[in-house]
């Protein structure tokens, strides 16, 4: 059956022509430029001629950055990173971060025994504290497994926060955070949900016990590292909890939106 060709215009061939070395190869490549202001990505894929949206952009750039800074190594799970990302990129672009170039994230899809919280610079692309850290007692044992927003839970609260001022308690030096997804970790500053040191968690704990100890939903870390991960992160850094319920990741409107 005899169809005519459609008409195309000069123009769209020649935008064709131009685009046609970078939509035959099927890969991507990021330009240079700092990760915390990224500047440009090409991503080659003919499935989608050229075209990138914002997630396939974010999603490349957490890749470039996972592999760079070598977080595998250091057991950090590639979809904590990658949501983790997204989210700092949220709050930056909201101008909600004062003090920006630092990413911490608590990755509770590990055991307790394991170091799951790391502190990342992304400016020098890489890893400035890599430690334990306590979930709640209510959350489970040696892995979390419910999270609660509620107070006297005992348990912890996914999602994203940002780090706020320091203050002297129980624990000795202590980080207040605040939590920012309505529902699932907004009520943190009336649990008193902050960052301490304690010493029901790290090495020494862990040579007389089988797992790390629990807390009442805060993030406690091993005391010899209280001051350093603090200094790191104080005063308006972005934290992510992480744990890969579906719960929270359809919840999340900072991840979907």
């Amino acid at each position: 059956m005899y169809r005519p060709f459609k008409s195309v215009s000069i123009s769209r061939l020649l935008c064709c022509f131009m685009l046609s070395p970078f939509l035959i190869s099927g890969s991507y490549r990021l330009t240079s430029g700092s990760p915390t202001r990224p500047t440009i990505i090409i991503y080659t894929s003919p499935e989608v001629e050229g075209i990138i949206t914002p997630d396939m952009h974010l999603k490349a750039q957490a890749d470039n950055l996972y592999d760079s800074i070598r977080l595998k190594r250091f057991g950090l799970n590639r979809q904590a990173f990658e949501f983790a990302w997204k989210g700092y990129n949220y709050l930056e672009a909201k101008r909600r971060l004062s003090n920006p170039g630092v990413l911490s994230i608590c990755d509770f899809s590990l055991s307790s025994r394991a170091r799951r919280f790391f502190v990342i610079d992304l400016n020098a692309k890489k890893v400035l504290v890599n430690t334990y850290v306590a979930h709640g007692h209510n959350s489970g044992g040696e892995y979390a497994s419910s999270f609660s927003n509620s107070p006297e839970s005992h348990k912890s609260s996914l999602g994203f926060y940002i780090t706020a001022h320091t203050y002297y308690g129980d624990h000795g030096l202590s980080l207040k955070i605040e939590g920012l997804e309505k529902g699932i970790n907004d009520r943190a500053d009336e649990r008193n949900i902050v960052i301490h040191g304690s010493k029901y968690v790290g090495n020494n704990y862990l040579q007389y016990n089988r797992i790390n100890g629990r807390s009442y939903g805060c993030p406690a870390i091993p005391s010899k590292d209280t001051d350093k991960v603090i200094e790191k992160i104080k005063d308006g850094s972005c934290l992510f909890i992480y744990h890969p319920a579906k719960a929270y990741i359809t919840r999340s409107k900072i991840l979907n939106g």
